[in-house]
């Protein structure tokens, strides 16, 4: 028999639960502090070498703190062509962002809401559309876009990056409508609504933050893409290809400066958008 009497043995199994809780928080916070370091530290160390002078980068020991030297900044921005190109990056993925959504949207409801055939197929075929490496569809694309007028312009590099994020967009935003209950769009309509009407009024406020994600992920795509946007453009290069093809042997703190102005766009579109990421996974918004 045991000596220990049955509050003695119940305190001893919650001190024993209490414990593994705190090692799982600690484990958890652990977690995510080491994802979190390894997706900002880069970006800190980037920020550090675009606010510092050029002795201070290829200098030894190196410095994590900036020095607050504008030159290499100052430089870059004032390089020939580099604002032309950053107003093409933007113009350009705010073009696929709206294309993107705009047929995405349509297509997502589509497969949420109706059975047809050749459902699963189609589904299937818009998987199969990314299959084919943009290398291999570059140059039979640059002859097409010559033929019908579309060479180096924004809208038909847009184009491509929209053909890039459309396959994401129809099924984020089919799953996305599949989480809506019918139900809601049924009650509109028996309430006076006809379908359109109760798409936008009921499902629409519903769907708006899932939407913006994939708006968001539109964005990002068409920011980062690079070789199509060498390939096609010549003279309205896009940021990437401008850096690309204009820096290539540009000093390394010149290369910094362009590394902190080339994600420094996509990072300030995500804070103005993030109170609609955060619905999306029910966070509240302050």
């Amino acid at each position: 028999m045991s000596d220990l009497s049955y509050d003695e043995i119940l305190e001893k199994e919650i001190r024993e639960v209490n414990r593994k809780k705190k090692m799982w928080r600690w484990l958890f916070l652990s977690s995510v502090a080491f994802l979190v370091s390894w997706i900002l530290f880069p970006i800190y160390l980037l920020v550090v070498n675009s606010l510092s002078s050029a002795d201070v980068i290829n200098g030894f020991p190196k410095n994590f703190w900036p020095a607050f030297d504008m030159e290499s900044l100052h430089f870059f921005v004032n390089y020939y062509g580099v604002l032309g190109a950053l107003k093409n990056s933007l113009i350009a993925a705010l073009f696929t962002m709206v294309i993107a959504i705009g047929l995405g949207t349509p297509a997502g409801y589509a497969l949420a809401r109706f059975d047809f055939r050749g459902k699963e197929t189609f589904r299937m075929l818009i998987l199969l559309t990314r299959a084919f490496p943009m290398p291999l569809l570059a140059l039979p694309l640059a002859v097409i876009f010559i033929n019908v007028g579309l060479d180096d312009s924004l809208f038909g590099l847009s184009l491509v990056h929209t053909a890039l994020a459309l396959p994401f967009s129809v099924l984020i935003t089919s799953s996305l409508f599949l989480g809506i209950p019918v139900e809601l769009e049924e009650a509109a309509w028996v309430l006076g609504c006809n379908r359109w009407q109760a798409f936008m009024k009921v499902v629409m406020p519903l769907a708006l933050p899932g939407l913006t994600a994939s708006a968001v992920f539109a964005f990002v795509i068409s920011w980062n893409e690079v070789f199509a946007a060498a390939v096609l453009t010549v003279n309205n290069q896009t940021l990437t290809a401008f850096l690309v093809q204009s820096l290539s042997t540009s000093p390394v703190e010149v290369k910094f400066a362009g590394g902190l102005i080339l994600i420094l766009p996509a990072i300030l579109f995500l804070f103005v958008v993030r109170k609609y990421l955060f619905s999306m996974w029910g966070i509240a918004n302050r």
